[in-house]
């Protein structure tokens, strides 16, 4: 019969297998791996030869029942559509940088809701340490599991239960209000807020409504003509919502967006409207730089810091992991306007 080297590889154990290997109980393979308690030299060594012998590398459950962790972080990331932005994989991507940097992996759930599958069995069955959530809605009913039962967590975004808990935000009302001013010193009189998809809206989706808050408070404090859109997570819908704001409003000169997704679109929009921008239309908002810098002029707008964000989330929640009895810290960020080249001086004819 003909081998390879493969043949002559041993089959992979786990701990009940070196026990038995060992001639000892899977409790006693737990001890030895653990150093929980002690256990004779001659019965370790016993033991660490059947491990060197078989290759034994103990899997995350294994490692969270002999050292009470797994060295895992759950983001819990839900999406309205079908996919992810690539605006949303920013996110993922600095929360999965941060926790490499710690030496600590990620799992993914998309859970939207406690009730879900993928959500208790995160929780429940202990898969990870503690939790990222993002996404956050008013009322949670993830955050509000999380809280009765005592499951470590740290959210990008907060509720009404700001002082009890770790939380990372941007604080959308002050920088759509910023937006609002900035349009409002170059003369800009009727201007948009292109906000998220209505279903995160009626979700309570807390970014959409404090940005909204902050928009509309600012218009009426300048007396300024402030509509609101919702907009699609894509560029179709950008472009679909710049011919509803004109139809509604023909005076409108300005855009105030919080939908990095749609920006490409707005863009488009304006330019099959006859809107030159900044000469005719003035553009800015919320979004990472990488994005508004990614447009045709450059958009004047609040740089997300989402690098910042997801080492700060990581950071709190591992602080929750060390000292679960540590008073909760926040941290909420308010990045100044970045001025480009998309706003300009609203033109004559408003």
């Amino acid at each position: 019969m003909v081998s390879n080297r493969f043949d002559q590889q041993p089959p992979p154990v786990n701990i009940g297998e070196i026990a038995r290997l060992a001639g000892v109980s899977r409790s006693t393979v737990s001890y030895a791996l653990s150093g929980k308690r002690p256990i004779s030299d001659r019965t370790r060594q016993r033991i660490q030869q059947v491990i060197e012998d078989r290759g034994f590398q103990p899997n995350a459950s294994a490692r969270a029942l002999a050292h009470g962790r797994t060295r895992t972080l759950g983001l819990v990331f839900p999406t309205v559509s079908r996919r992810y932005t690539d605006m949303q994989l920013d996110f993922i991507n600095s929360v999965v940088d941060a926790a490499a940097a710690h030496d600590h992996d990620i799992l993914l759930s998309r859970s939207d809701g406690d009730g879900d599958d993928s959500f208790r069995r995160l929780v429940g069955e202990r898969r990870v340490d503690g939790a990222l959530l993002m996404e956050i809605r008013s009322p949670d009913s993830r955050v509000e599991r999380l809280v009765r039962s005592g499951f470590p967590f740290v959210s990008m975004g907060h509720t009404e239960h700001t002082d009890q808990l770790s939380w990372v935000d941007l604080d959308f009302a002050e920088l759509t209000a910023a937006c609002v001013r900035h349009l409002g010193r170059l003369g800009h009189r009727h201007i948009a807020l292109v906000g998220r998809p209505r279903e995160l809206y009626d979700a309570g989706y807390v970014p959409a409504h404090r940005g909204q808050d902050g928009f509309l408070r600012v218009a009426r404090e300048l007396g300024l003509t402030g509509e609101v859109h919702h907009c699609g997570d894509d560029a179709a819908s950008g472009q679909a919502v710049v011919a509803r704001l004109l139809d509604r409003d023909p005076r409108t000169t300005a855009i105030v967006t919080l939908n990095e997704a749609a920006l490409v679109g707005l863009y488009r929009g304006l330019g099959l409207a006859g809107r030159s921008v900044p000469g005719d239309f003035s553009v800015t908002g919320v979004a990472a730089a990488r994005w508004a810098e990614a447009v045709t002029p450059m958009m004047t707008g609040a740089d997300v810091p989402s690098d910042l964000m997801g080492r700060l989330a990581v950071d709190l929640l591992l602080e929750r992991l060390d000292a679960p009895a540590a008073a909760p810290r926040q941290h909420l960020l308010a990045p100044p306007l970045t001025p480009r080249a998309s706003t300009g001086p609203a033109p004559h004819r408003n």
